[in-house]
């Protein structure tokens, strides 16, 4: 096994920083859904509001790194591989099979990593921050000529997104599992360093 150094440890804080909001937003969003109730629903909404600030800011910091770091490059997408990777995923993984995609500082994320990222940016944080907004400001929707929106339509939207949020974070969690160990991809975030066949 050869170790690459893949992560920077700007991506790593950025990642489980972001990880952390999210799943704290999912928690404390699903209480204002009236799922559950932990913190009770008026700090629930405090907590949700401030937490949506702050991944914000850091999407802010994030956006900025990638751009003046060319990191950005790394989530163009490509269907170059994708029936290799899904025939991996589907089959390969359970049976041993050689991993159809390498790793490298250029290349950290497999063609289907890519499609999944473009379509958390594409679809799932849209219909997220849109209905988000919507919700936060609701009063104010007139003044910018979006009075005639229901708060009911908002809401449920934003818990569709919610809810396509959470999938994403299950297959996320299920495929940093699939490495050569179970902990191997959750190491490397950790630490920046892939462990990869020579």
């Amino acid at each position: 096994m050869a170790r690459i150094y893949i992560f920077k440890r700007f991506e790593r804080f950025w990642h489980w920083s972001q990880a952390a909001l999210i799943v704290f937003m999912l928690l404390t969003g699903f209480e204002v859904h009236g799922s559950y109730r932990i913190f009770g629903f008026e700090n629930a909404v405090t907590y949700h509001t401030f937490a949506a600030w702050m991944i914000i800011a850091l999407w802010v910091f994030a956006v900025f790194w990638h751009f003046t770091t060319g990191e950005w490059k790394q989530y163009i997408p490509t269907m170059e591989k994708v029936d290799a990777m899904v025939k991996y995923y589907i089959t390969g993984i359970f049976t041993n099979a050689p991993h159809p995609f390498k790793q490298t500082r250029l290349s950290k994320h497999n063609p289907l990593q890519r499609l999944a990222y473009l379509f958390v940016l594409v679809v799932i944080n849209p219909v997220i921050w849109f209905s988000g907004w919507a919700y936060l400001f609701y009063n104010d929707l007139a003044v910018v000529g979006l009075g005639w929106l229901s708060l009911d339509w908002i809401a449920f939207f934003h818990v569709v997104g919610a809810f396509m949020m959470l999938i994403f974070f299950i297959a996320h969690v299920y495929l940093a599992t699939a490495g050569h160990t179970p902990t191997a991809h959750i190491k490397a975030m950790i630490t920046g360093w892939e462990e990869s066949e020579e």
